[in-house]
């Protein structure tokens, strides 16, 4: 019989039991208070496939697969994308690496893909209607054209973030597309804002809740089903910050991200944003459309085991997204020449409904931090521009981490609570970087 043995990769042996790929791989093993202890063979190991040694190791957790180790890219080619990289073709889902976002405005071509069912075969502007009805007191069906006659057009430049972006570091695994740090953009959006267009329609009293249609198809083909149907508040859709748009960086917004018409929604996951939209239906209750419910865009209220089952009960739907930031340059790893050892490092940072206050990075494994320059952001809900200039004490391999604070007074962890679907993973962003001398 041959050798029939299944080749683990690094990550799959650190999803199943990190600590124990710690010990196989590196023979490093945990301290009580989660640092690592390598010596020997162990940290000469490490360096080897790092390819340098590494000064601020005793800092290192324990269970941490070094960042040059844990990446891994797929180039992903769709017609007006460029360097996009793909988790899934039906629907198609595509993230955008780290290093292509550092643009103040991420271009179209670089805005990540979110879709949940099969995008429509046309998306002229040319005949395609929105439709409000519900509990209006004048229900209504505009054209793109209407909207841009009777209502102020106003751009923003808006962050939008899946509701799942970070799922790939959750263990055990969550189920659903496996985005790494990428589903994440702030376009410039020029639409009108949803208030307007609801008050013109009259929003009843008893309204308390919007339910968004749009022209894609679920993936069975059954016309009968939704590909998705979301909703939010009416606080939220009054927020002024809150569009219908038909602009995307001073052009037609791209198909894949939901022309000629979509809502964006900043600071909530974008599935709150529906694409291709033809419809706002009001309503009294909150919307049990598709992917409402019972676990979808929903995390636990109090935290549970890695693993554990949470009753649909105890789920409560996703809101404000929480804070959390991206290292944007140097990509990660990034080797200085010789005989330079400061690098300027820069990202983005972004709140939810909150804006960020602070700015920290470390480049010892989280043993001290130093704090970043911090830009205002252009408008609310746009992330906003962080940089700072690290020097390093010798040579050897470095990872930078980033860590944000809100205006509450939160900050991003190094860990995240579990949960069943993966979401709203904001630990902190790494990079590995090498100085050579």
């Amino acid at each position: 019989m041959g050798d029939k043995r299944h080749e683990r990769g690094i990550c799959e042996l650190y999803a199943e039991d990190p600590e124990r790929a710690d010990y196989l791989i590196f023979g490093r093993r945990a301290n009580p208070d989660r640092r690592g202890f390598m010596q020997g063979a162990g940290l000469a190991t490490m360096g080897a496939l790092l390819g340098a040694a590494i000064p601020f190791h005793r800092n290192m957790p324990a269970g941490l697969i070094p960042a040059a180790l844990a990446e891994e890219t797929d180039s992903f080619m769709l017609e007006g994308k460029d360097g996009l990289s793909v988790l899934n073709d039906r629907p198609v889902n595509a993230e955008t690496p780290a290093h292509l976002l550092d643009d103040d405005v991420t271009p179209t071509a670089r805005h990540f893909i979110r879709n949940n069912g099969i995008a429509p075969e046309s998306t002229s502007p040319d005949g395609w209607t929105l439709k409000i009805d519900g509990l209006a007191d004048n229900p209504m069906e505009l054209s793109i054209d209407d909207l841009k006659d009777r209502f102020e057009v106003v751009s923003y430049k808006l962050q939008l973030e899946c509701g799942g972006n970070g799922r790939a570091a959750f263990n055990p695994p969550a189920s659903g597309n496996q985005w790494t740090v990428g589903a994440v953009g702030n376009s410039e959006w020029t639409g009108v804002r949803l208030a307007d267009v609801l008050q013109a329609a009259g929003v009843k009293p008893e309204a308390i809740y919007t339910a968004h249609y749009g022209a894609d198809s679920h993936l069975s083909g059954d016309p009968g089903k939704d590909a998705i149907s979301r909703g939010m508040p009416i606080w939220k859709a009054m927020n002024p910050h809150t569009l219908i748009a038909f602009e995307q960086n001073g052009a037609p917004i791209h198909p894949m991200n939901g022309a000629p018409l979509r809502i964006v929604a900043p600071g909530w996951p974008g599935s709150t944003s529906q694409k291709w939209l033809t419809r706002i239906w009001l309503r009294d209750r909150v919307h049990d459309g598709q992917k409402m419910g019972p676990t979808s865009y929903r995390v636990p209220r109090y935290p549970v085991a890695p693993g554990e089952e949470v009753p649909h009960e105890a789920m409560r739907i996703i809101e404000s997204m929480p804070v959390k930031s991206l290292i944007t340059y140097p990509k990660s790893g990034h080797t200085l020449p010789v005989d330079h050892r400061t690098v300027e490092v820069r990202g983005h940072a972004w709140a939810g409904d909150e804006h960020v206050i602070a700015m920290h990075v470390s480049t010892d494994f989280g043993a001290t931090w130093q704090r970043a320059e911090l830009m205002s952001p252009p408008n609310p809900y746009s992330w906003q521009r962080w940089r700072a200039e690290l020097n390093f004490p010798t040579k050897g391999y470095y990872e930078v981490w980033a860590r944000a604070t809100d205006s509450k007074g939160r900050m991003q962890p190094f860990t995240v609570n579990w949960n069943p679907k993966g979401y709203l993973n904001n630990s902190m962003h790494r990079i590995a970087v090498r100085v050579e001398a």
